[in-house]
């Protein structure tokens, strides 16, 4: 796994409490980064060809097989270029300190991951699983205009997407 590596990488480049700060940031921005992705790319709708296949790619195959387990996590031919991108890009707004405020990004991407693989694969039995994957399920068998949030579901609430009835 790439988060040790990402930890010695940022070890030493800011002050504890930056370092705090930058890396609750990249959570932050994470939680952000994906209800906007979610919401807004992967659920662009577009006559031009090209660019509805690459939705397609991104995300529309996991929707038309929304079980399948190959089909829940995004593919490292994907995830890894465009964490070296968004790695760079955080150097490039903080500084060396970015490396920080990207080790919050990518474990929340992570957690995200882990989570969205967790509510199609896996029986989720506490109160607390049951809720995410619940919001998750609405979102593909009651109304795919909603429920865009995975970890940070209350974000949904906030931008009038939250789906709570289980007929939409």
């Amino acid at each position: 796994m790439a988060l040790p590596f990402v930890l010695w990488a940022a070890w030493g480049t800011a002050a504890p409490m930056k370092a705090l700060e930058l890396f609750l940031g990249g959570l932050v921005v994470w939680c952000l980064f994906e209800y906007v992705m979610h919401r807004y790319l992967f659920h662009w709708e577009t006559n031009w060809a090209p660019a509805r296949w690459l939705v397609f790619l991104i995300h529309g195959n996991h929707h038309s097989s929304p079980n399948d387990d190959m089909r829940n996590l995004m593919p490292p031919v994907i995830s890894l270029p465009a964490s070296a991108l968004i790695w760079w890009g955080c150097m490039a707004l903080v500084g060396h300190g970015g490396t920080w405020l990207f080790l919050g990004f990518i474990l929340g991407y992570v957690g995200y991951d882990l989570l969205h693989f967790a509510c199609h694969q896996w029986p989720m039995r506490s109160r607390l699983g049951k809720a995410f994957k619940r919001h998750h399920m609405r979102h593909h068998y009651v109304d795919e205009h909603g429920n865009y949030a995975i970890t940070a579901i209350f974000l949904d609430w906030i931008f009038r997407s939250r789906i709570i009835s289980p007929r939409g």
